[in-house]
């Protein structure tokens, strides 16, 4: 009648099969007894045991309500009655709607945090413990050193998971805003509608919880309501993709054109399409030893590669589809283009050797005009402006022009030299002329904030618009010796 708690089974998958089997031939006496098994998700993990299993999953909350509920359900009244000073409560109080917001701020990315941290009840339940440790200890006459506050939350309990300097910088402007005198204040808020209650048991604050919205503006976390837009497509993404990947990949009896002659005519369209093998000799005659030309080598070294696997992959896929070659299970990459070239999905084996892109379309015109950029610095000479999103090392290209740049001014060194831009004002036609020094690049983009091309500046995002493309920037190399 009692319970077998196996954890971490992902570390075990072997015995997995071994459960699995115990389980079915044993007899076992009591209805009583349940097996629980913890796990992270594992794409190796028996499918036969997941479905004969009852399946739990521990998430963190949605919203800043249901966080601070799931908060406050581990505390106590005890713990809420543990010191009589006005500033206990409050403090407690704000340390739950830091750890909610810390959470919450995960599910928009990379404009929510630099790198996806764990923060979890322990740092809660640390924070927690230094402020009352500390109220203890306290000069009523000279009040809360708050810079110690600070730097306990900021720093330690919830900074010591943080790795990148942005993501610090900004957990200690939260808690440089929220944890000062003002908070005290009957005016304070942490955003309009968001203020601290002044209650003295759990059940007044699990009513106070209980009005918030349901659903939160990400403003309330510090971010800009665009934010949300990008979260709910990611979100619809997944959704899409999970609905894509679970649908039968077998061609149904119907009378429509069946998978494989979809994708035999995409392969032959492509093939049509796809440019030339480069010819070495060009670069040869254009000087080898120039650093750009260098630079130049390497990516189109990189192409080539693309445009072979591509090529390959096509003619293979085209006489798998004749029945000329065998697509059995042991050739992956086949069967794998053939269902993601048919989901204008790109196939995993051309993107291990190139790049993301949200779709095949997209990503075949990008090869297309990536090859196009370089064809026409071999044939036609050097580009006025260069679009550099659509190198593979973009970072190599400009280390290259710091290069040339020294070797042009002889008393300059390399590790002494640095990178400067300046933001023009014009677009990319209306470059006539390479720049005398330097290079002048196109193709970036602004997310999570917009430009001001009247006066050369950062602004606010306009509402509705992720992305802001940026004029032409003049990328230069500078001696900083």
């Amino acid at each position: 009648g009692g319970w077998v708690l196996l954890q971490n089974c992902h570390l075990g998958l072997d015995f997995m099969d071994e459960l699995l089997e115990t389980i079915l031939t044993a007899e076992i006496q009591n209805d009583t007894f349940r097996v629980w098994i913890t796990t992270e998700q594992h794409p190796k993990f028996p499918i036969t045991l997941l479905q004969i299993a009852i399946k739990f999953t521990n998430e963190p909350p949605q919203g800043i309500r249901a966080g601070l509920k799931r908060t406050f359900s581990g505390i106590s009244q005890d713990l809420l009655n543990v010191s009589n000073l006005p500033m206990w409560k409050p403090l407690l109080y704000t340390v739950a709607f830091l750890h909610s917001t810390v959470q919450e701020r995960r599910k928009f990315g990379p404009l929510g945090w630099n790198i996806p941290y764990e923060f979890n009840s322990a740092d809660f339940t640390a924070s927690v413990q230094f402020i009352q440790n500390h109220l203890k200890r306290i000069d009523i006459k000279k009040g809360i050193s708050w810079n110690t506050v600070r730097y306990m939350i900021g720093e330690v309990q919830y900074g010591g998971r943080v790795t990148d300097d942005y993501d610090k910088r900004l957990l200690n402007c939260f808690a440089r805003v929220w944890f000062n005198e003002n908070m005290f204040d009957s005016a304070f808020c942490f955003y309009t509608g968001y203020k601290i209650p002044v209650c003295k048991t759990l059940e007044q604050y699990f009513d106070y919880i209980q009005l918030l919205p349901a659903m939160d503006s990400p403003e309330v976390f510090g971010l800009h309501p665009n934010a949300d837009i990008t979260y709910q497509r990611n979100t619809s993404a997944d959704v899409l993709d999970t609905i894509t990947n679970i649908q039968p990949k077998e061609s149904g009896g119907g009378s429509g054109e069946t998978r494989e002659s979809v994708v035999y005519r995409s392969a032959e369209d492509m093939l049509e399409k796809l440019p030339p093998d480069y010819v070495k000799a060009r670069l040869v005659k254009m000087g080898i030893l120039n650093s750009m030309n260098i630079f130049l080598r390497q990516e189109i070294d990189r192409m080539q590669k693309v445009i072979t696997v591509v090529r390959t992959s096509l003619n293979d896929l085209k006489l798998a589809i004749d029945g000329t070659i065998v697509m059995s299970e042991a050739s992956k990459n086949l069967r794998d283009a053939l269902d993601n070239m048919y989901d204008a999905r790109i196939p995993q084996v051309w993107r291990r050797v190139s790049w993301d892109s949200s779709t095949l379309g997209f990503w075949f015109t990008e090869l297309l005009e990536r090859n196009e950029q370089l064809s026409t610095w071999i044939f036609q000479g050097r580009p006025k402006v260069f679009w550099i999103t659509g190198f593979f090392n973009p970072q190599g290209f400009l280390t290259a022009m710091k290069q040339e740049a020294t070797r042009a001014h002889k008393d300059w060194a390399l590790d002494k030299v640095a990178v400067h831009n300046d933001v023009l004002k014009l677009t990319r036609e209306e470059i006539t002329s390479s720049p005398s020094e330097g290079v002048y690049i196109y193709g970036l983009y602004l997310e999570g904030a917009g430009w001001d091309k009247r006066r050369s500046v950062l602004v606010e995002s306009t509402p509705k618009i992720l992305f802001v493309q940026l004029p032409v920037l003049h990328m230069f190399a500078v001696d900083s010796s």
